[in-house]
């Protein structure tokens, strides 16, 4: 972090509670004083490019003899542009900002100097520019694929349109006659040729007007209105033309000859063909110096899983694993209004964002979303580490499922989990990282909800149990309504369904063991079906615990027998031999001794796993993780991480101290969508 002597001064309050830009500045940010005379020579100001925030607060800086720095998105920005959408990557100029030309800055000092970039990052670049083309990537990403392909049998030439008024264009020498004549001489340079003119997204929205959106089409000029990814776009093009848009060097990576009408960044120095000139830029310059000058040198990058300063490949890889999460790679289109059933409304308002990045490609082949069991279409619900709280809270989930076929827990037909268990194959990386995971949740005493006293750090109830030297047997008990056991169990007079049935079959089959039965906090509330009085399950058990964590159980048991409860899978990840009554997700691939299991699940599930092979098809492959603050997916490992540090916030105290409050305060928090911490 800076020194304490030094003050960095946002020109916003929003930059100034931007922590991403505080974290790549190494500062911490404050409000700039309201009045210059609040300024002096050792405050470091800041402000987002040349907004009119920025440019007020440059002035009073000059004024107070006060440093200044300009901050502005990176080339390679987010998934969807908008401010809710936090940017993955910033640019910093202490001299100017890269789209002004009218005055030098600090990418142009550097392309000008006698820097050799290449050697310095010899490795990285044309790895990065390979990952970027195939993965189509540009400064936003959630365009579909441009489909069908364009079919013309002369020369394609495509035009670049921008939004009225937009400050690169003014500052990049140009104004809105460069358009005109752009386009002018390009059909007069071409005369065979077809042309595509591109629109701006939020000029096809109708929330701004283009420079060329009066243009009409002929049989040589179409308009290209849709949303469509620019790589994908500029693919199919044989010549490309812009004024100052950044497409033009995202051509330019791909081998596109491009020809500009203003001064971007990129022009000037070799690379395109300039109808302008630059008397300050003097050397000549490769596309892929070019690249390394913007992108490697110029450009900070925050890394998505970790939350630190990171690279420019953790930020592809981010982008590139949202555009596969949201079906991107495939032909899609933006969702519409696609029915969503089963889902209360706070649930709903909550995985709005998500929702919409899972559906944005996938528009055309999902007709319905449903939760749980309550319906036919895709199927949603809570994944298997799911938050610090309890979902009747409302608490944000942070994994999820979607299933086309099922859902995880319904034993009575096939989902996506059970035939990528029975058919998938696991490359060792995914095992190793499977291995990893397996031992981050183990060490850090996870589960899916993660309120229980017992995880690590936390306060613990040891389980105290005097078996004797008797085996130990832990006994979770469940909701009985659960779906899990409707749709997982066998019924009837010999089936085990209930608790007291699962506790009378584990003891038929253990007579001499130290049976523990745990019930279920809803169940013991009196909240949910399933209750077991004390009186009865002493018949069955030696100890009903109803004080120490499952966790804490878990290390003291010998073995766990359960119906259908997550708990079981929780003891697999240990190593606790595991035996079922009913037919969960993880029973019938070889790891668990299975007491009931119906016969045509049997038939399904032939395949013997190993436990890394389970946890990465159930939490690597299946399971998706969504990150509140990035609005985006992310990976197992940053969930955990996320979810051990919202524990950590939990475990320092409520905001309400009173007990009987917080519950109820939480709650309220969630319908409102104002508790970002998960806790």
């Amino acid at each position: 972090m800076c020194s304490l002597k030094i003050r960095w001064c946002a020109a916003t309050r929003r930059l100034a509670r931007n922590r991403i830009v505080a974290s790549l500045l190494e500062a911490e940010l404050c409000r700039a004083p309201l009045f210059y005379f609040g300024l002096n020579s050792k405050d470091v100001c800041v402000g987002w490019g040349r907004r009119p925030a920025a440019e007020r607060l440059h002035a009073r800086a000059v004024r107070a003899g006060a440093s200044f720095v300009s901050v502005e998105d990176g080339f390679l920005r987010s998934f969807f542009p908008g401010q809710k959408y936090p940017g993955l990557s910033i640019v910093v100029d202490a001299v100017g900002v890269h789209y002004d030309a009218t005055a030098p800055s600090e990418l142009e000092n550097l392309l000008n100097s006698d820097a050799n970039l290449i050697t310095e990052y010899a490795e990285d670049l044309e790895r990065a520019r390979a990952l970027m083309c195939e993965h189509q990537l540009s400064k936003y990403n959630h365009a579909p694929q441009l489909h069908p392909s364009l079919d013309s049998p002369s020369e394609r030439i495509l035009i670049v349109d921008q939004t009225f008024g937009d400050r690169s264009v003014d500052l990049g020498l140009a104004d809105e006659q460069s358009f005109v004549t752009m386009l002018n001489d390009a059909r007069r340079r071409h005369p065979e040729a077809m042309f595509y003119l591109k629109t701006h997204p939020e000029v096809s929205s109708g929330a701004k007007r283009g420079y060329l959106s009066a243009v009409p089409e002929d049989e040589r000029l179409i308009k290209l209105t849709d949303l469509v990814n620019p790589v994908s776009l500029i693919e199919q093009m044989d010549h490309v033309y812009v004024v100052s848009s950044t497409m033009g060097f995202e051509a330019l990576l791909l081998g596109k000859p491009v020809t500009c009408f203003g001064m971007p960044w990129y022009a000037g120095w070799g690379v395109t063909t300039d109808e302008l000139d630059c008397a300050r830029r003097q050397r000549k310059r490769s596309v892929m110096e070019l690249f390394a000058a913007a992108y490697f040198k110029y450009s900070r990058y925050w890394n998505p899983y970790e939350g630190k300063r990171g690279t420019i490949f953790e930020v592809i890889r981010w982008l590139s694993e949202q555009r596969e999460r949201a079906g991107l790679n495939a032909v899609g289109a933006l969702v519409g209004a696609i029915p969503v059933n089963g889902m209360q409304g706070w649930k709903r308002r909550h995985l709005k964002p998500v929702l919409a990045t899972w559906c944005q490609g996938r528009a055309q082949r999902v007709s319905e979303i449903c939760w749980g069991t309550a319906g036919d279409g895709t199927r949603i619900e809570d994944g298997f580490i799911r938050s610090v709280g309890l979902g009747s809270d409302l608490v944000r989930p942070l994994s999820l499922v979607f299933d086309q076929q099922g859902i995880y827990f319904d034993a009575t037909r096939p989902s996506d989990l059970e035939e990528l268990l029975q058919t998938g194959v696991f490359s060792e990386e995914e095992l190793t990282r499977a291995r990893q995971v397996r031992g981050m949740l183990v060490s850090e005493g996870l589960t899916k909800y993660n309120v229980d006293a017992g995880a690590k750090g936390m306060s613990v109830i040891e389980a105290s149990w005097n078996s004797g030297g008797r085996a130990v047997i832990l006994v979770p008990g469940q909701v009985e309504d659960d779906a899990s056991i409707r749709l997982g169990c066998v019924h009837g007079e010999q089936g085990v369904d209930t608790n007291l049935r699962l506790l009378m079959a584990v003891r038929a089959r253990n007579p001499d063991a130290y049976i523990v039965y745990k019930p279920h906090p809803d169940v013991l509330s009196g909240n949910r079906v399933g209750q077991v009085s004390e009186v009865q399950a002493r018949q069955w058990v030696d100890h009903v615990e109803i004080t120490a964590s499952v966790i804490s159980c878990l290390e003291a048991c010998d073995s766990v027998h359960t119906m259908t409860s997550l708990t079981g899978f929780d003891a697999l990840l240990r190593e606790i031999p595991v035996f079922t009554y009913g037919m969960p997700f993880y029973a019938g691939w070889g790891l668990t001794t299975d007491v009931e299991f119906e016969l045509s699940v049997a038939e399904r599930r032939t395949r013997r796993l190993s436990l890394d092979q389970l946890v990465a098809g159930v939490l690597l492959r299946y399971a998706v993780y969504w990150d509140w603050d990035l609005c985006g997916f992310t990976n197992c490992e940053a969930t955990i991480a996320r979810l051990v540090e919202q524990r950590e916030v939990l475990q320092k105290g409520s905001r309400v101290s009173v007990p009987w409050l917080r519950r109820p305060v939480r709650k309220a928090l969630g319908w409102l969508n104002l508790d970002n911490s998960g806790v």
